[in-house]
């Protein structure tokens, strides 16, 4: 049931995403990182607009373990992610291992650095303690449309609806020293975060 539930919402994202304006502005930040291993960092309301904008480019998606986690991820899985499943909010356990192998291995991997259940828009500690580890950069990137769907969830979850001018913008890339404090870390990178939605409200105007 899961399968097919996947397989229609990925059908769905497909035909909606395909009448999508996207613009894309920051682009030297990625593309400066590519082809090496980096981290992804997004506040978890702009997932569906970035997984598709990001899809077939063989990235590594951390997503939870719970139901609604499992669906995203099929779908995920469809549009070409390599999926690390659980949560890697206390910097430790097997998907935090996984998480740092993958970075290791030259593989780039987005998280949501606020999910899996919130509260929206706060970093837990697995993004920084796993980009110190892995010795990569965090790349800050959100997104926003003029049209939007909104989700009955923690975290705003918000959907492009048909034929949206969708924007994406990447910030700078974070570098975690080993001497950086975990806390004032997290901070740093919630505020990127927040300035890059702040920034993106602005496409809606």
């Amino acid at each position: 049931m899961r399968s097919a539930r996947a397989e229609a919402l990925g059908t769905l994202l497909r035909a909606l995403a395909a009448t999508w304006r996207i613009e894309r502005l920051g682009r030297q930040h990625h593309d400066a990182l590519a082809g090496g291993p980096f981290l992804f960092a997004l506040w978890h309301q702009a997932l569906v607009p970035l997984l598709w904008d990001h899809r077939q480019r063989d990235i590594a998606l951390l997503v939870s373990g719970h139901r609604d986690g499992d669906l995203v991820g099929r779908a995920a899985e469809r549009l070409g992610y390599r999926l690390i499943r659980g949560s890697s909010t206390r910097g430790g356990g097997p998907a935090f291992r996984e998480v740092v192998r993958a970075l290791r291995d030259s593989t780039a991997v987005a998280i949501t650095p606020d999910g899996p259940r919130g509260p929206g828009r706060v970093v837990k500690p697995g993004i920084v303690r796993a980009a110190r580890l892995a010795g990569v950069p965090i790349l800050p990137v959100m997104a926003s449309a003029d049209r939007v769907w909104h989700l009955g969830s923690w975290d705003r979850l918000f959907v492009p609806q048909p034929f949206a001018r969708v924007r994406v913008v990447y910030g700078p890339p974070i570098h975690i020293a080993g001497r950086d404090d975990d806390a004032a870390a997290r901070s740093h990178l919630a505020s990127r975060l927040d300035a890059l939605t702040d920034t993106e409200r602005q496409v809606a105007a």
